[in-house]
């Protein structure tokens, strides 16, 4: 059963989602541009740990909070780990009022179609019991759309959907993302597919199948209003795909309703090796950028 106090933060507080799911591909990048190098770990425990640490020091600062952030993004390792002594994802909600979601793609598959779909999930079922029980409210996955392939794009979407709807079935609000690549050939073309696309699977949802959408920032601003205000839509993020931070939020400002799930335009400037005072002076700027940006 949603909790009821998280869905209505998601859909009505002002704030944007954090994305701090990077996961065993993106976490070496992640880590790099935190400052720290792979000579750093020499396992994945090692490395995990790291990056945790990174998240910790993000999810503990006095700049994260509810008061600008609805919600993070966990990756399955950060939601089995301890924050100040409780569960990840009860120290964002009990201490920080940020609602937790977790990251349960298990990667892409090839290319076919101009789209890269999801892998298989065959343990998905188990994981959705285990964020339950972990205080999880929603979940995220990511696939990719690289060009304006009809038969590609509405692949990527039908997957998002199929598997979308297992996820409310199960009792958590899917974060549905069928990402358009920024280097997309024709990207707008691409993005008109999609919006048809998404709008076809919306109408007909069941009344009490409540989705949220995370799409790149569109070229035609404005072109994901009908999934903004569709009823069973509780929220459309936007990701920042690889734009810079102060790109990612002029487009995202000209986009009526939509808020920021930032990953590196978030962390974008932080750095290991920061005082705690330069490093929440940082955190808090960027964050108080992204939030401006997302109140339009």
């Amino acid at each position: 059963m949603k909790n009821v106090e998280q869905l209505e933060k998601i859909q009505k507080a002002p704030g944007f989602i954090a994305a701090l799911d990077q996961s065993g591909g993106s976490t070496p990048k992640a880590l790099g541009l935190y400052g720290v190098s792979p000579d750093e770990w020499s396992s994945d425990d090692e490395m995990f740990g790291l990056v945790h640490e990174m998240r910790t020091r993000i999810m503990t600062s006095p700049a994260f909070g509810g008061d600008r952030i609805l919600g993070a993004i966990l990756f399955e390792d950060t939601m089995d780990r301890m924050v100040e002594g409780q569960p990840t994802a009860s120290y964002l909600w009990n201490i920080k009022q940020v609602v937790p979601f977790l990251k349960v793609d298990k990667g892409l598959a090839e290319l076919v179609d101009g789209a890269q779909l999801m892998n298989p999930m065959p343990e998905l079922d188990l994981l959705l019991e285990k964020a339950k029980t972990n205080g999880i409210f929603g979940t995220k996955m990511r696939s990719v759309i690289k060009e304006a392939n009809d038969a590609g794009i509405r692949a990527n979407v039908s997957q998002q959907f199929e598997i979308g709807r297992r996820i409310v079935s199960a009792g958590l609000v899917p974060i549905i993302e069928p990402e358009v690549d920024i280097h997309c050939p024709d990207k707008a073309a691409a993005e008109d597919i999609l919006y048809k696309a998404i709008m076809d699977h919306l109408n007909v949802l069941d009344a009490d199948e409540i989705v949220m959408l995370k799409l790149t920032l569109p070229e035609q601003d404005n072109l994901y209003a009908d999934c903004v205000s569709h009823q069973n839509v509780a929220r459309v993020v936007a990701l920042s795909g690889g734009y810079s931070r102060e790109e990612a939020n002029d487009r995202l400002s000209r986009q009526a309703g939509m808020v920021a799930s930032f990953s590196r335009a978030l962390s974008e400037g932080l750095n290991a090796q920061q005082s705690d005072d330069a490093f929440n002076e940082m955190l808090g700027s960027s964050i108080a950028s992204i939030a401006e940006s997302s109140a339009s």
